[in-house]
């Protein structure tokens, strides 16, 4: 047995948030340096590109190099979107569950104590992580701290970090460009902030799912509306622009627990 399996590892997993960024920086100081590996899956592609700044600027905070890993069966988001056909169901988003998820399952190892960046207001979220997936030692270690997303936006900025600049632009999360899990008025500000991110996806969306009768897609559609008990399709490129509002929306998590997979 190597000797680095003798002990438990403790893996912070980093996704270019604040909050993942302020577990990170609590696992070392609570487990100590030589023990906790700070892990970010590579989505960096389609991300903002002032994630890379982010993402060096905390491995400097940290004091600690964050080891990258990759997908060996996918190149990026967008590969996955188009060779599985799939972007989003009632288990989540196929990319999180190819891209991070299944990337986490092949490097854990039993015991390995996994670090998360849920906080005080996400209790929903760990209850059903415990439900679920019974069998990982997962450390919601903001959350029993009592820290809050406030408290770690607080935290970077105290340490000198500027926040990413997706957060400056108003988004509550520092997702990909376009995330499939986003609702009509988070797709609305897509499409101001970055047109070229919204059509494509607007195209995407049209060029998937099975072929009908007349030999045509029908296409997979992210949103939907609901007139009376009937759930009705809305592709993007019929979404109303005044359609939804984002500030009302839930979270769009993106991270190594998705559901999905």
């Amino acid at each position: 047995m190597k000797e680095q399996e003798l002990f438990p590892r403790g893996l912070a997993w980093f996704s270019c948030g604040a909050a993942s960024a302020m577990a990170a920086w609590l696992a070392l100081a609570q487990y100590g340096h030589l023990l906790v590996e700070v892990i970010y899956c590579d989505t960096f592609k389609y991300e903002h590109p002032d994630n890379k700044r982010f993402f060096e600027d905390v491995e400097k905070w940290l004091g600690i190099k964050i080891k990258v890993l990759k997908s060996t069966e996918y190149e990026d988001v967008r590969d996955v979107w188009t060779k599985t056909g799939w972007l989003i169901g009632q288990k989540g988003a196929r990319c999180t569950a190819e891209m991070k998820k299944a990337v986490r399952r092949d490097y854990e190892r039993p015991g390995d104590i996994q670090v998360f960046g849920f906080t005080v207001e996400e209790g929903d979220r760990i209850k059903r992580f415990h439900e679920e997936q019974p069998e990982i030692n997962g450390d919601f270690i903001l959350f029993r701290n009592g820290v809050t997303k406030a408290d770690c936006l607080k935290a970077i900025k105290t340490a000198g970090i500027e926040i990413p600049m997706m957060y400056k632009m108003g988004y509550r999360n520092n997702n990909c460009i376009g995330c499939v899990k986003g609702g009509a008025g988070y797709w609305n500000k897509i499409r101001r902030d970055f047109p070229e991110s919204f059509q494509y996806m607007a195209n995407l969306e049209r060029s998937l799912g099975a072929i009908d009768e007349d030999g045509k897609r029908k296409g997979v559609a992210i949103n939907k509306r609901y007139e009376g008990e009937e759930r009705v399709r809305v592709f993007l490129d019929e979404l109303p622009p005044d359609a939804g509002r984002y500030e009302a929306e839930p979270d769009i998590e993106c991270g190594v627990l998705c559901q999905a997979g």
